[in-house]
């Protein structure tokens, strides 16, 4: 196991995935697993941004698809303001 991983107990490990919501346990077995993959190797931009940057265009083209492309709805559900979400839908190349 690389030095960086910790593993909780059994127990606890089971008490913090019923607490957590489908998405919530979504992200941190995903962040687990990649920082079980990297092993000690440095993440070049930090791995905040990186997984920002890895979450952020698929959720705005979910919610944007869930409205059908409704830019206005899809900021009101988000809570960003419309010219907010474009900027963002425009980093991500979804415009």
């Amino acid at each position: 196991m690389p030095l960086n991983v910790v593993r909780l107990p059994a127990t606890e490990a089971a008490r913090e995935s019923s607490s957590q919501s489908a998405l919530s346990e979504c992200v941190s077995r995903t962040v687990r697993r990649y920082l079980a993959d990297i092993g000690d190797t440095e993440c070049q931009e930090g791995l905040h941004a990186l997984v920002i940057r890895e979450v952020e265009g698929p959720l705005l083209r979910e919610v944007l698809a869930y409205h059908d492309g409704n830019q206005s709805r899809a900021a009101a559900v988000l809570g960003i303001n419309r010219a907010t979400l474009r900027k963002k839908l425009a980093q991500h190349g979804l415009l």
